[in-house]
């Protein structure tokens, strides 16, 4: 049954992705190569995870969400498990910002305002720093150039084409009726992740992700810049990432992830839903 159907499924995945584009399609190109395996493709993907675990980078991030400009070079420790420490900073004013959080609780320390909000690590209080409003695991997923495959997969995953962006298309079910899109360029050591896209039961694009100017960081091929937008959003209107430096692999220490109030600030407890 699940064999007859997965050249339908394929076809819906790759409809959902034309769809979701928001921008004109290049011209179409054949696969120049034999269409990859499924396990081909998820065995680059988790070698690829295990290979950066974590890093530390100094970046600049742009955000365009909500019609709002904010802009600032941000210190990061990323851990794949969801453990998140950004710190902002200004020219002339030092570290403005520092969020941080273990994967299940979050803090957000305002030194302007003299202010520590903390509560639950749900996406909308991760993304008071950095506006990537996921869950903390997706999030350390994307900074660290990938994605997070859903926890509860539906049946065997599918690989399709991409005529338009020239990639191997492989699509991961979630038991809700969505799917996680991962886009691969070129074959075998040449195999590079180039963008990822998450699409709910109905068939709507939740959120995605584009990796470009790729370049190499302790033996691993690594996007400098990495852009996200929700919904059918433009990129224009989302997230930009870019990398001045990081270092793979660099264990933090455990307190690095949980913020202790100085003496003098005003906690705020805050719950899900509305950003700090």
């Amino acid at each position: 049954m699940r064999q007859s159907a997965a050249p339908a499924a394929i076809a819906f995945v790759l409809a959902l992705l034309v769809v979701g584009s928001g921008c004109p399609s290049p011209p179409p190109v054949a696969r120049p190569y034999p269409a990859p395996t499924p396990e081909a493709l998820m065995a680059a993907l988790a070698a690829r995870q295990r290979a950066v675990p974590g890093m530390s980078a100094r970046v600049r991030a742009t955000s365009w969400l909500g019609g709002e400009r904010v802009r600032a070079t941000v210190n990061m420790l990323v851990e794949r498990d969801g453990h998140l420490r950004f710190e902002a900073e200004v020219a002339l004013q030092g570290t403005v910002a520092t969020l941080a959080t273990d994967g299940g609780t979050f803090a957000l320390y305002d030194a302007r305002k003299n202010e520590l909000s903390r509560g639950p690590a749900c996406p909308a209080n991760v993304a008071s720093l950095i506006r990537i409003p996921l869950a903390p695991g997706d999030v350390a997923a994307i900074l660290l150039g990938d994605a997070r495959l859903p926890e509860a997969a539906d049946g065997p995953p599918l690989v399709g084409w991409d005529p338009h962006l020239g990639a191997d298309v492989l699509a991961v079910r979630d038991r809700d009726g969505g799917a996680l899109q991962l886009f691969f360029h070129g074959d075998g050591t040449a195999r590079e992740l180039v963008a990822a896209t998450r699409v709910g039961a109905a068939g709507a694009t939740l959120w995605r992700t584009s990796y470009e100017e790729f370049e190499t960081t302790a033996g691993q091929r690594l996007p400098r810049t990495i852009r996200f937008a929700e919904g059918k959003a433009s990129f224009d209107d989302g997230v930009e990432i870019k990398f001045k430096d990081r270092s793979v692999g660099d264990a933090a220490p455990p307190a690095a992830f949980t913020l202790v109030p100085p003496p003098g600030v005003v906690v705020r407890e805050v719950g899900c839903g509305v950003r700090p």
